[in-house]
């Protein structure tokens, strides 16, 4: 007769955090301002001006943008600032600089909103493999925050897990 095969993974007070489980949905949108600069390098005011009012804000309803200029013009702020009250009512959340910095950012703000009550002195494993881009600086800042809750800290899976922090009894 076979013996069971028995999860002690998921018997023990092992707890897994997946940030995956925390991304939010919505399509990303990196939004380059070079097309509204004459020669992609210089922005005159009343033809900036001209371009805003007369962008469709709609399309990016639901949407994460993150504005940015690929050439090396120098961008007053108020153009960005311009851009994001148009994009205001419409993205779900605006940013200035790359893909990346934008889900730093979103990371930034879902961490410190998660209450990590729940792994009080508990060994805890932030996993390490994800299909969705979870920034490195999301982990940093989820092993910060679990620091002086958790009873230790692992990263990876629990088969191969790497320590990082144990508390001292």
């Amino acid at each position: 007769m076979a013996e069971e095969i028995i999860n002690r993974v998921a018997n023990s007070k092992l707890k897994v955090i997946d940030l995956e489980d925390f991304y939010p949905s919505g399509r990303r949108v990196l939004f380059d301002i070079k097309d509204w600069l004459l020669e992609g390098l210089v922005l005159r005011e009343n033809d900036f001006r001209a371009y805003v009012k007369e962008h469709d804000w709609s399309q990016y309803k639901d949407c994460y943008v993150a504005l940015h200029c690929s050439t090396d013009a120098i961008i007053p702020d108020w153009a960005y600032m311009m851009i994001s009250i148009e994009l205001q009512g419409y993205s779900k959340s605006t940013v200035i600089g790359s893909l990346e910095r934008l889900e730093s950012i979103l990371y930034t703000s879902i961490i410190s909103n998660l209450d990590l009550s729940v792994y009080q002195d508990l060994p805890v494993i932030i996993k390490g493999c994800s299909n969705k881009p979870v920034p490195v600086n999301a982990l940093v800042l989820l092993s910060q925050k679990l620091k002086p809750i958790a009873k230790s800290i692992m990263f990876g899976e629990a088969c191969s897990a790497v320590p990082l922090f144990k508390r001292k009894k």
